[in-house]
């Protein structure tokens, strides 16, 4: 087992990691939307806008996170 091995593997993990946080964020903020639409059935509209940019804002920032861990297991 080399130091690319290492690089690769830490690579995966902070990859995985990104991956789940973005996944447990964006339940969260799904469930958040839901339970105000409830409460609120006549602001839906503006709540699920909300949730859109929200949603993409936290994919953007995965994204961000797992093009660092690539580049950086690719420089190893």
């Amino acid at each position: 087992m080399g130091p690319n091995s290492l690089a690769f593997l830490s690579a995966g993990f902070g990859a995985g990691l990104a991956v789940i946080g973005a996944g447990l964020g964006i339940g969260k903020l799904a469930a958040a939307a839901m339970e105000g639409s409830a409460r609120q059935p006549t602001a839906a509209g503006d709540i699920r806008t909300s949730m859109i940019i929200a949603a993409a804002l936290i994919e953007g920032a995965t994204l961000f996170a797992i093009v660092v861990t690539l580049l950086l297991a690719i420089k190893a």
